[in-house]
């Protein structure tokens, strides 16, 4: 997740990073809201990004109040925290979708609290809701205290939904293929095990290693498969666990170690040199890019925080650029991206004077 600015829009102008079209990585400093704003219209190829959420995650600012405070800076003041969350959702879904080639998709994580208010930001910037995709693992932990009697306010949270948007076409599917490479999405290389991918994707237990976990999806959903039922195995889906330590810290050796506390509540902490606490599986990112992105694309995350995003997009062949507030947050992006990069022409290019080129 990427941090909402403190401030306004701030003046256009072009940066450090301007006229460099040949490097396949791009790295922008700044708010999304602006940032946005100073690309190129139908510039991408497709957009897959996880934006705050809404929910004063561990009562950061970037995820409440800096959230409330853009909503009010565009007029959308005295409203409540989740229509100001909706509200600052359909301010950057209505600059994705300018920078969006006709019939481009995005793919945005949310919270179960609040994904209804994501998608209708989206779609009221201009985007058609195409489907819903859920993101099922079993790693999570309730946030809830332990009240007397067995109680508690919150369940163990078990999945993320992705809502799946696309930019109109420029006539026909086949019109827009054409013209754009873009208008459909990539299934031949995202089918598992044969078959045409689906909308769900199982997530396996950190303690699966020959066989499931007790506690795994995966095995769960497997279980359900009996005589008189269908003997296809559901885990026939794409599945894949939270990014482990050793996938979050590739690449960050030489970062200094921050301290890293997930769940306040368990009473456990330590640190990580990288940080964030929101990162994403690549394995998913990986599926994403190759659903979403014709090969050879561009793939944009306006909020980029620690590089996944990027770092699927390298390892699968497209081109990347990210947007992220925070300096800790590029540096580790950038550590991650290049720790993954095939060839030095996709290391980072950090843009820190400026953004990359200027709005038409």
């Amino acid at each position: 997740m990427s941090r909402p600015a403190k401030g306004g829009r701030a003046p256009r102008r072009r940066g450090s990073c301007s006229g460099a079209s040949k490097v396949d990585v791009r790295l922008l400093e700044g708010d999304c809201l602006e940032v946005l704003g100073t690309l190129e219209a139908e510039s991408v190829d497709a957009i897959i990004t996880d934006p705050p959420y809404g929910i004063d995650f561990q009562q950061e600012r970037w995820d409440g109040s800096a959230i409330r405070e853009a909503a009010a800076r565009a007029g959308q003041d005295r409203l409540t925290p989740n229509e100001a969350f909706e509200a600052w959702s359909r301010i950057w879904a209505e600059e994705c979708r300018r920078v969006l080639k006709p019939g481009g998709f995005l793919a945005a994580f949310g919270s179960p609290r609040t994904f209804h208010r994501l998608a209708c930001g989206i779609e009221d910037g201009g985007l058609e809701i195409r489907d819903t995709l859920m993101w099922l693992y079993a790693e999570g932990m309730s946030k809830s205290r332990r009240y007397p009697g067995g109680r508690a306010t919150t369940l163990k949270p078990a999945f993320e939904p992705i809502v799946l948007a696309r930019r109109e076409l420029a006539g026909t599917t086949e019109q827009t293929i054409e013209r754009y490479g873009t208008g459909a999405l990539m299934v031949e290389s995202c089918r598992v095990e044969g078959r045409h991918p689906a909308n769900v994707l199982l997530g396996h237990d950190p303690d699966c290693e020959e066989g499931c976990a007790p506690d795994c999806a995966v095995a769960a959903a497997d279980a359900c498969v009996g005589e008189g039922r269908s003997r296809l195995a559901p885990s026939r889906f794409l599945y894949c666990p939270k990014a482990s330590r050793a996938e979050r810290d590739a690449g960050c050796e030489r970062l200094p170690r921050r301290a890293l506390d997930l769940f306040p509540n368990a009473g456990t902490s330590g640190d990580a040199r990288n940080f964030h606490p929101t990162v994403k599986p690549l394995a998913l990112m990986r599926w994403l890019v190759r659903l979403l992105c014709p090969p050879g694309g561009v793939v944009l995350d306006p909020t980029t925080g620690s590089g996944s995003t990027g770092a699927a997009a390298v390892l699968e062949g497209r081109r990347f650029v990210g947007i992220e507030l925070e300096p800790a947050y590029i540096e580790i992006a950038a550590a991650r991206i290049a720790h993954h990069s095939p060839n030095d022409n996709r290391k980072p290019k950090v843009c820190r004077s400026g953004p990359l080129g200027r709005r038409r």
